[in-house]
């Protein structure tokens, strides 16, 4: 329901995490929008549901913990800019140890509502098969990674540059009562206590050393799922197949999404398990979980016969198997401005997974500054860019600056999805890292975890200085 404004409307394509975040943000601006999304009319190969901002893949936003993790960073750089995103999945967390996790249908149903309910949001259920017209001046294009491949064919005519492509996987999710708990227990990681958790926020199956063993020789060997057309499309390696995996070296799993460091058989406190396969809590009413870290290629009838090989889940019951579907993304480094702009067409913006980040928070955080990038143009004002030392900033200046060239290949563009992590942050000013007094040898992990706590420090402080606030996430981190 649109309202009445001084100003003319911005277009946003695409109503995932990124477009309803871009919509949020231009309305909480006093611009009205008009969301186009295309599912109701058209569906794709990963959604189930035509609701705004449907989670595909796993329902965690992953690490909570502003003081010395990147993603929490970015979640407090979010909530401080008032994301839509961030709010909704504080309201609907589940437990999940030190992550934040969401019940995903509740979460899709309130974005999609907040939007609704929003005076200034209109939502059109259309296909919008090319690039915005000319007459939408102002336009976000945040269609995702399976964005409609005649809109996908529309930017390439319009830049000129091939579009780049990886697999993403879905893991499998599983019925709570099909689970059997005279084997597995409860228990986070180091009994870590997340946003809403109790510290025993996962399910725990543990094996020993020939269950693994039987266990990865089956996953080697079971059958996948061919893309013939998709031959040569690279995997993105935060979202690897287990079976992927497992190919890659015997202990990769155990050292991977399997470890069992941090975890007690509950049942067998003695006796240590060679690797653990954890569950994570997918849904409020605790009925459904999801395999943390099982994205697959592995068929429907491989995946049943081989997942149940797990002690615990020798009678489980599937609500959703695995998949895997291809994501597209732009050559954003070259094609965009550091306003996430078209260079070759003004007004236009790109945000979401399709210029080239991965994962939740990241789309929805490219999505607000997207969003606030259009606002303060349709305004008139001069676009404030989110300085390099913040989360924002460091995901901003890695999509529209990093990666276009290799030394060993001249011309070979070597830009690839990325999550935010301390790599993309600014390093600190000489001398910032000091040795705690009466500590004589300070180097190694120690030295680290200072470090990131630092840059964390930095980050918070001069977001809040860049939205004009005084934050006390930034004095306490």
């Amino acid at each position: 329901m649109n309202t009445i404004s001084s100003y003319s409307p911005i277009h946003v394509v695409g109503g995932g995490l990124a477009g309803s975040e871009a919509a949020w943000q231009i309305a909480s601006s006093g611009i009205p929008v008009i969301l186009h999304e295309m599912r109701g009319v058209r569906g794709t190969e990963a959604h189930k549901t035509d609701g705004l901002a449907e989670l595909v893949c796993s329902n965690s936003f992953r690490s909570d913990d502003a003081t010395s993790n990147a993603v929490g960073v970015i979640h407090a750089e979010m909530r401080m800019a008032g994301s839509l995103i961030m709010a909704t999945a504080d309201r609907h967390q589940v437990p999940a140890g030190g992550a934040l996790a969401v019940d995903r249908d509740g979460f899709s149903e309130a974005v999609t509502r907040a939007i609704h309910d929003h005076p200034l949001i209109t939502v059109v259920r259309e296909e919008i098969t090319g690039l915005p017209p000319g007459d939408w001046d102002l336009a976000i294009v945040a269609t995702g990674p399976l964005t409609a491949p005649s809109l996908a064919n529309a930017i390439q005519a319009q830049t000129g540059e091939d579009s780049l492509a990886f697999f993403d996987a879905i893991a499998p999710i599983v019925y709570r009562e099909s689970i059997d708990m005279d084997i597995c227990w409860y228990q986070s990681r180091y009994d870590k206590v997340g946003p809403g958790g109790t510290g025993k926020d996962y399910i725990n199956c543990p094996m020993d050393e020939a269950q693994y063993n039987a266990f990865v020789d089956a996953l080697i060997s079971g059958d996948t799922v061919g893309f013939k057309e998709w031959e040569g499309t690279p995997y993105f390696d935060g979202c690897l197949p287990i079976e992927v995996m497992a190919e890659r070296g015997r202990e990769t799993l155990r050292h991977g999404p399997m470890k069992p460091m941090g975890l007690t058989n509950a049942h067998n406190p003695t006796v240590k398990a060679y690797a653990v396969v954890q569950l994570r809590q997918d849904n409020a009413l605790g009925t459904l979980y999801n395999m943390v870290g099982f994205q697959t290629k592995l068929k429907y009838g491989a995946q049943a016969e081989i997942f149940r090989m797990i002690p615990g889940l020798e009678n489980a019951e599937f609500a959703r198997l695995g998949g895997l579907h291809r994501n597209t993304y732009i050559n954003s480094p070259t094609l965009l401005d550091p306003s996430l702009t078209l260079k070759s067409r003004p007004g236009l913006r790109f945000a979401g997974q399709i210029t080239g980040c991965e994962g939740y928070v990241e789309s929805a955080s490219v999505g607000l500054m997207a969003g606030r990038f259009a606002a303060a143009e349709r305004k008139g004002e001069a676009i404030s860019l989110p300085p390099a030392t913040t989360a924002l900033g460091s995901l901003l200046g890695h999509i529209t600056g990093g990666h276009i060239v290799t030394d060993e290949e001249p011309g070979k563009r070597s830009f690839q999805p990325m999550n935010i992590n301390f790599g993309l942050f600014p390093e600190l000013q000489p001398g910032s890292i000091v040795k705690p007094e009466g500590v004589k040898r300070f180097r190694g992990k120690d030295k680290t975890i200072m470090k990131r706590q630092l840059i964390a420090r930095r980050a918070l402080t001069d977001c809040a200085a860049w939205l004009g606030q005084n934050s006390p996430l930034a004095e306490s981190a």
